[in-house]
């Protein structure tokens, strides 16, 4: 038996990690950490778009519609992805957002997997009685 294999479903483990279900972000000992690579699948509602842009990319990307409607913005271009099997790729340093147009499943993979760019979820204010 191989301790060194993983099997899982995409949309179950990715409601566990913000989308992301291989990178440097899972434990060393996991067959899903890597530092080479980054894979998310990303499960979107109409309407869900990116709290902020990626500033000061480091990393190479590839972003393929599964399904729906999805735009990528970047510097001064917005590409749409409406057919299954779409995709756009955009290399180190080109800042990036996006937005799904409709219900959105994406699959993205980085290169290389570094620590960074995880937008913090806005913390309500304490209400003080």
């Amino acid at each position: 038996m191989n301790d060194n294999v993983y099997v899982g479903n995409a949309g179950k483990d990715a409601a566990l990690d913000r989308g992301w279900i291989l990178g440097h972000f899972k434990e060393a000992d996991d067959p899903r950490h890597s530092e080479d690579v980054e894979i998310k699948w990303g499960v979107h509602p109409p309407g869900d778009e990116r709290a902020e842009w990626v500033r000061g990319e480091e990393r190479t990307a590839l972003l393929v519609l599964i399904s729906g409607r999805f735009r990528v913005e970047l510097p001064g271009r917005s590409v749409l992805l409406e057919q299954q099997g779409d995709y756009v790729v955009w290399g180190r340093g080109v800042d990036h957002s996006w937005c799904a147009e409709e219900e959105s499943v994406v699959l993205t993979v980085r290169w290389p997997s570094v620590p960074g760019y995880a937008v913090t979820p806005a913390v309500a204010p304490a209400v003080v009685p």
